[in-house]
């Protein structure tokens, strides 16, 4: 979810693999196998999207760290799919590492209020945030618990654009806009799914837990692409 506006942030201060997905209410279980397979194949490693600039400082960043791929990282996604938030609103492991992480000063000295605030804020960016570090590839995905932020990095770093790829970071709108500032909810996408939705893994969806879910492309502002070297 989007972190609330500045003030108001500061106060409440982002084998078979199978798992749920939730869509128009219904809930079935699928088989992620094929869909996070085909992740591995999407592109050539660290390729920019159709549309997206080939240069990014980004790329020579992820020279030096881990080789992680699209398919690594929504396999650690969706292993995180059930966890749930307490009745706060909090109280996961993805608040425990945020609050705790050097990211997290840094972001309460560009938005106020203190690391102590995190413990129950939204989390769906600290969801997306927790996976780029366990893997070692942060500084190509980003760290963040603001979307808007978030969002404004990847483009800042010619790593923004309109194109579903397996593993990008994906960013909504449920108002259906398309500027950056009206973001409120990021996860990743698993796969495009050709009819105008796609399939996505994200925290803090639903009643508070990891889901796989279906989602419209018309609720999507754009995708942030991490650069996958793996």
């Amino acid at each position: 979810m989007r972190a609330p506006k500045p003030g108001i942030r500061a106060v409440l201060l982002s084998g078979v693999m199978t798992s749920t997905l939730v869509t128009g209410g219904t809930i079935a279980m699928v088989d992620l196998t094929p869909a996070v397979a085909h992740a591995e194949a999407a592109a050539p490693a660290g390729t920019a999207p159709e549309g997206v600039a080939a240069y990014s400082p980004l790329l020579e960043v992820a020279k030096r760290l881990p080789k992680v791929s699209a398919q690594q990282v929504l396999h650690l996604a969706t292993s995180q799919v059930g966890i749930s938030e307490n009745i706060y609103g909090g109280g996961t492991k993805f608040h425990d590492w945020y609050m705790n992480s050097e990211r997290a000063g840094e972001t309460v000295a560009r938005d106020g209020g203190n690391r102590w605030a995190y413990r129950n804020a939204p989390w769906c960016d600290m969801f997306v945030s927790w996976v780029g570090n366990q893997l070692g590839i942060s500084p190509v995905m980003g760290e963040d618990a603001y979307t808007v932020q978030h969002a404004e990095w990847f483009r800042q770093n010619n790593r923004w654009g309109t194109s579903a790829q397996p593993g990008a970071v994906v960013f909504f709108d449920w108002n259906g806009g398309k500027d950056i500032h009206d973001i409120q909810h990021v996860g990743f996408v698993i796969k495009d799914n050709g009819d105008g939705t796609i399939e996505t893994v994200e925290g803090n969806t639903g009643n508070g837990v990891v889901e796989v879910r279906e989602r419209q492309t018309a609720d999507v502002v754009g995708y942030g692409y991490p650069v996958y070297t793996g």
